[in-house]
């Protein structure tokens, strides 16, 4: 009798696990609600920006040894990362230069790795969506 005393004593003295994964998942979404609600600042050169959606530029300068299609347009990939290269105040036209970085084994009509290409304002965002990763990996998953 003592022995399942002692098991009814111990079940709850011991620490409720779902407690500690709560207290864990509010510490680790904490930086993720407060980035989300961050402000964009000012765009300057060498800043990181993101493709808003899957959008159509026009090519400025393409890598060295890299032929071009007949059009001198390609598409970026939602969130494409891109580095600002120069600012509309400094380009004639209102466009800002950008070089697409990441997607080293593109293929056409999707925008090379080091292309420098014209992006207008609406057509890039300063912070990926961290939502948005969320919504699609959820969608697909409940879609199947």
């Amino acid at each position: 009798m003592n022995a399942s005393h002692d098991s009814d004593n111990s079940r709850r003295f011991d620490p409720p696990f779902w407690s500690i994964a709560f207290a864990v998942l509010i510490i680790l979404s904490t930086p993720l609600f407060l980035y989300s609600l961050a402000p964009p600042g000012p765009l300057r050169a060498g800043d990181t920006v993101f493709s808003e959606g899957e959008q159509q530029v026009h090519i400025a300068r393409p890598p060295t040894g890299i032929r071009l299609q007949s059009d001198p347009t390609c598409l970026l990939d939602p969130g494409n990362p891109l580095i600002i290269l120069e600012l509309p105040h400094e380009r004639a036209g209102g466009d800002i230069l950008v070089a697409v970085q990441g997607n080293p084994a593109s293929e056409w009509p999707f925008c090379p790795s080091q292309t420098q290409v014209l992006v207008q304002l609406r057509q890039i965002v300063q912070k990926p969506d961290p939502w948005g990763a969320t919504k699609r990996g959820l969608t697909e998953i409940f879609d199947r």
